[in-house]
């Protein structure tokens, strides 16, 4: 994890100095689980190729992560003061720097993608993943799709089909990605499958640990509740919601396991251990 924090802050530091840079660095160096890269990283282990190779890449997923949670935190989505424990980008500067330092980040991973040392094929097919997996036919229209709900008529499936593309595609992005720089392209839509799975359950997790948690112990603001937004809790239930994401988990790891020539063991640590977050 080290050697990712430095290879973020080498890539921020290559940038011009200004304020957006600062604003870029604040929340990029703000801390986080960088579940995305790491996912990336398992990955390439997992079909026994270095993971250094994929290290462009890993720092390109965080950076399009971080641009997307300082444009949900802006006053015109979330209207959220606290992320990460910190004031959220726009709180620390100003509104207008933050959304330029959300477009430096999301812009800046693709040049950090294109500059790799990976193959070319695999550069365009690595960029063309992320590009949709984040954009209009992914994490953006999950965006939209939140941003355009009717509090208190959203059904679960309604709700699922949010977080599929919310949260779910920039969870399958890494582990397709990493499909493809360990040359196993038959293997991506698999992964992205998996990715959607544990997505869900993570997304789930996060609503369960938004009423079990203070702000201060979450690291975010509840916006959800402020916004009177519904949420897996107040569909299905405290108790039902938690019994579906133990069982998104478990199947997703299963999943994992049946991936033919893939050690599934690091990987299955790892989700298992995203079940466990409490933050």
């Amino acid at each position: 994890m080290m050697l990712l924090e430095e290879l973020l802050k080498e890539a921020i530091e290559r940038l011009p100095q200004s304020n957006v840079r600062n604003a870029m660095e604040y929340s990029l160096m703000a801390g986080g689980k960088r579940i995305r890269p790491v996912l990336l990283q398992e990955t390439l282990k997992g079909y026994g190729i270095d993971p250094t190779l994929g290290n462009e890449c890993a720092c390109a997923i965080e950076m399009v992560h971080t641009y997307s949670l300082i444009h949900d935190d802006l006053p015109a989505m979330d209207n959220d003061d606290l992320r990460r424990g910190k004031p959220t980008c726009h709180k620390q500067f100003d509104e207008a720097t933050a959304i330029l330092a959300g477009d430096g980040l999301l812009t800046y991973a693709f040049s950090c993608i294109l500059s790799s040392s990976i193959e070319a094929s695999a550069k365009s097919a690595c960029a063309l993943i992320l590009a949709d997996m984040a954009g209009a036919a992914g994490m953006v229209l999950g965006q939209d799709l939140d941003m355009r709900e009717q509090t208190g008529q959203t059904t679960w499936e309604d709700l699922k089909k949010i977080h599929r593309y919310k949260t779910g595609c920039l969870l399958s992005a890494p582990l397709m990605m990493g499909a493809i720089i360990a040359g196993h392209a038959e293997d991506v839509d698999t992964w992205h499958e998996i990715g959607e799975m544990i997505g869900l359950a993570f997304q789930i997790q996060d609503d369960i640990l938004d009423v079990e948690l203070t702000p201060e112990e979450f690291g975010k603001s509840n916006s959800d509740a402020r916004n009177d937004k519904v949420t897996s809790v107040t569909v299905l239930g405290k108790a039902d919601a938690e019994a579906l994401m133990k069982e998104l988990y478990a199947n997703s790891i299963e999943r994992i396991s049946n991936i033919r020539g893939f050690d599934s063991d690091g990987m299955s640590s790892i989700v298992a251990g995203i079940q466990s977050r409490r933050k």
